[in-house]
């Protein structure tokens, strides 16, 4: 019998029926598709072999990492990255929220796949109340990336993932959670934390003039 190709990750019940399929799935290396507060995302667990599932289903280049989602900030901390004073009061002003920040540290704990070009990480708090839960329930953060094939735009409902990767769903490779249709939003905004003054270098939902008021010493513009 072939997989259901989606699963329900809509109501608390629904998410909490899902937990048990979705983190066996996790805990198998396998690729998880989960909404979040802007579009559908990939993930799976930060180990090697898992990361490079996840690159080999998105076709990902060299060079272009993954970021990482956390339910909170204990695991930053957890994995050995470095939080400046400045990433501190962003971190606290604006978590969970359309906010990513790039931090130092974390060697020997993260893959390289998921460093960028200046050796940080990216992390996000997600503020998705599901994918929360589910976070909280696995006690590890999963990477995240967007769930679409090169050119065409991030999938904002879970059909959209089934019609372009069916084989990898059959094969078991790719577990969806269906937390129905996302409404459009802006990226989240990317701050570069690894200097020593904090640099947008991706525009979001966040403005540069929002984030200054937290961080005056903040370059760059959103």
């Amino acid at each position: 019998m072939l997989p259901l190709p989606t699963v329900p990750f809509w109501s608390p019940a629904e998410v909490e029926g899902a937990l048990a399929g979705a983190l066996a799935h996790l805990e198998r290396g396998g690729v998880l598709a989960y909404p979040t507060e802007t579009v559908y995302g990939f993930g799976t667990a930060i180990d090697h072999a898992s990361v490079e599932s996840l690159v080999q289903l998105k076709g990902r280049p060299p060079g272009k990492p993954f970021l990482l989602l956390i339910s909170d900030p204990h695991q930053v901390h957890r994995l050995d990255l470095h939080l400046p004073t400045f990433a501190a009061h962003l971190a606290a002003r604006f978590w969970p929220g359309p906010l990513t920040l790039v931090l130092r540290g974390g060697d020997g704990r993260i893959p390289a796949r998921l460093r960028g070009p200046e050796g940080g990480v990216a992390v996000r708090w997600t503020p998705h109340p599901g994918v929360r839960r589910l976070l909280a329930a696995y006690g590890e953060p999963i990477t995240s990336t967007s769930a679409n094939r090169p050119g065409v735009p991030p999938a904002v409902v879970a059909t959209e993932i089934v019609e372009q990767w069916p084989a990898a769903i059959q094969r078991g490779v790719l577990h969806v959670l269906d937390g129905g249709r996302l409404a459009p939003s802006p990226p989240s905004t990317v701050v570069d934390c690894t200097g020593r003054r904090p640099r947008v270098i991706r525009p979001g939902a966040l403005s540069a003039a929002t984030l200054r008021l937290c961080v005056p010493e903040l370059v760059g513009d959103a």
